[in-house]
């Protein structure tokens, strides 16, 4: 049986585990690849959507707990993420 991943008060904390800790031996299963979301954002996109759409993105982010351009970062990441991976 493995190990479940403590809990930690700070990011540096977690840094740290990170940094020492045999991963290996942690229950890895309910965590999820993240991709282009760590990165630092450098390109700006502007584009036109008609309103109710808008706000239907406004509206699901809202629903999930997250600013709606996250939302349409992971929806654009998805589509362009081979199947599979």
């Amino acid at each position: 049986m493995r190990k479940k991943i403590p809990t930690f008060k700070s990011d540096k904390d977690a840094e740290k585990f990170v940094e020492s800790a045999d991963l290996t031996q942690y229950d890895l299963k309910g965590f999820k690849p993240a991709r282009f979301e760590f990165e630092k954002k450098t390109a700006q996109l502007n584009m036109r959507l008609p309103q109710p759409l808008l706000d239907a993105v406004k509206a699901r982010a809202k629903v999930r707990g997250i600013p709606y351009t996250r939302l349409i970062r992971e929806v654009i990441e998805y589509a362009v993420t081979p199947p599979g991976k």
